[in-house]
């Protein structure tokens, strides 16, 4: 059995409902195929990867899964703010037996399979691993052990949420090591910095 699990939050494409910050700038159309751009791009990493797949969508399993590939997983997000869906999905994947656990999204541009693969090398000797983005969130966080308080009593989508994680790692002495810092697309200048390098990825997700 593979003991390591990539899981990828993903939101179901809904018109209105997804880059909410960034259909401000270009409209909610626009927005929608930047969103369908950047899931296209995320898993054309993902699946440069060894390890176990597990998408979570939002709110139901996309009936139209052909595309990903023989490896993904395909799981439905539980809970009611970000933090206890990310605490359900890391529990119920070391409930089946993985070892070590990272989680993304789909909105950073610059992740590569070397930094998904530096994170679960981190977790070897590490109990987690945290992508921190340029924004103060985190485009990656992973863990050799279920440690539900890092997503406790946490301020999601501000830009104080990699610190918070990293105060509670370091106050109950859980060694952790820290990625490169990368850059997310929320708003329109983020998106027309990466435009040209995403523009290739297709709707195809």
């Amino acid at each position: 059995m593979n003991t390591e699990a990539l899981l990828i939050f993903q939101k179901n494409a809904e018109l209105g409902k997804v880059k909410t910050r960034l259909a401000a700038g270009i409209g909610e159309e626009e927005a929608l195929q930047v969103y369908f751009q950047l899931c296209g791009f995320t898993h054309s990493i993902a699946q440069q990867c060894e390890m176990s797949k597990k998408l979570y969508f939002s709110n139901y399993v996309d009936g139209d899964s052909a595309g990903y590939g023989d490896e993904y997983q395909f799981e439905v997000q539980t809970g009611q703010d970000l933090g206890e869906k990310m605490s359900n999905a890391f529990r119920e994947t070391f409930a089946q037996g993985f070892e070590r656990v990272v989680i993304i999204g789909t909105d950073c541009p610059e992740l590569s399979p070397q930094v998904i693969n530096q994170a679960f090398a981190e977790l070897r000797h590490n109990d987690a691993v945290i992508g921190p983005a340029k924004d103060g969130g985190y485009y990656l966080l992973g863990m050799s052990r279920y440690l539900p308080g890092v997503f406790e009593g946490i301020p999601w989508s501000t830009e104080q949420v990699t610190k918070l994680t990293t105060d509670f790692l370091q106050n109950n002495e859980h060694p952790f090591a820290l990625l490169p810092v990368l850059s997310d697309v929320d708003y329109e200048e983020d998106w027309r910095r990466f435009e040209q390098k995403l523009r290739k990825f297709k709707t195809m997700y």
